[in-house]
Parts: structure tokens; C-alpha cells; sequence
């Protein structure tokens, strides 16, 4: 099936959380499911377009997992540089296209965003923008890994650490 998307450049930098001051893309095995694909079929790796997007989407994911944010403290804050041209699905419009709605936080509905994600990738694009289910507003970028490499991301060390857990976004979703 021909999916119908457009494709735009990304460039600039983008972040996100984890819990290694060393090591920026972590070796997963098994890959974890995600929104955009299922690990038994291809991991990826997933950046915030702004720190209020990323700590927005820390808070959903340790929401849904029913973790207090103290626990998973210290954790650190990864900057990457990005350049590379991903599928387009950063808007409601776009996401309809492809018979999607925007997405919310928890795993409810994962199963038709991973489908359209597992076509993309199997159709050779690195990756996708779309927005983010924890920030209104805000983008995430889904980019698809070969083993412990993500072409067209590159980690910028060192990242900064987190000892407290930060104020939670202004209009975030969990």
C-alpha cells in the first residue's frame, strides 16, 4: 500500500530524556513497542522538538506507567543534531490522510499508528514528525534505528543532568 504522505527536511536540534550520562542511544534488547512501530519489528528512537515537550512526554510515560518522576531521577537531558528528511504527520490534517486522529497519551490506539509507522519505515523513510500526545503544540520525531545507530542523529555530549524533577509543562497532557 502507497501511504499518502509528503516528506519534509528537519535540521536543528532536538532532545530528549534517558538514563545514561554516556551513552545517548541506549542498546535495547528486546526493542520496546512504541507509538509509531512495535519492537519486534524495528526500534527507534524518539526526540522532542522543545525541553517542554520532552519533559512532557517524560511525565506521560511515567504516568502511564504509574512511576513517580523521583524515581527515575537523576536523569539527563540529550541534545541531538538532526538532518535528514522524515515523513510529514506534524498535523491533524496530515494524520487524517492516513486515517489517524491526533494522538493522546496512553497505549489505547498504539496498534493503527504502529501500522502506519511499520509501512513507513518498510518504505524506506528514516523516519516521522507528528505531534505530540503529552503537549499540545509540540512535535516529536520518530526516527527509526539500524541497530545502535539512528542515521541522521547525532548525540552532542554531554548531556545535562536532571537531579529534581522539573516544573511539568504548561498544558501538557498525560
Amino acid at each position: 500500500m502507497t501511504l499518502d504522505v509528503d516528506g519534509i527536511e528537519i535540521s536543528g536540534s532536538w532532545v530528549r530524556h534517558g538514563r545514561s550520562p554516556r551513552v545517548a542511544i541506549p542498546a535495547r534488547d528486546p526493542a520496546p513497542d512504541s507509538r509509531w512501530q512495535r519492537g519486534a519489528l524495528v526500534d527507534a528512537l524518539y526526540l522532542a522538538d522543545k525541553e517542554e515537550t520532552a519533559w512532557a512526554e517524560w511525565y506521560r510515560h511515567l504516568a502511564e506507567l504509574g512511576v513517580p518522576p523521583a524515581q527515575w531521577l537523576p536523569t539527563y537531558l540529550w541534545t541531538f543534531r538532526v538532518e535528514l528528511r522524515v515523513a510529514n504527520l506534524s498535523n491533524e490534517r496530515r494524520l487524517h490522510r492516513l486515517g489517524l486522529s491526533l494522538p493522546r497519551p496512553g497505549r489505547q490506539g498504539w496498534l493503527s499508528y504502529q501500522v502506519i509507522g511499520e509501512e513507513l519505515w518498510a518504505a524506506g523513510w528514516p523516519g516521522l514528525v507528528a505531534p505530540s500526545a503529552a503537549r499540545p503544540g509540540g512535535l516529536v520525531l520518530c526516527l527509526f534505528r539500524r541497530g545502535d545507530s539512528v542515521p541522521g542523529a547525532t548525540a552532542i555530549p554531554p548531556p545535562r543532568q536532571v537531579s529534581t524533577a522539573p516544573i511539568p509543562p504548561w498544558g501538557m497532557t498525560t
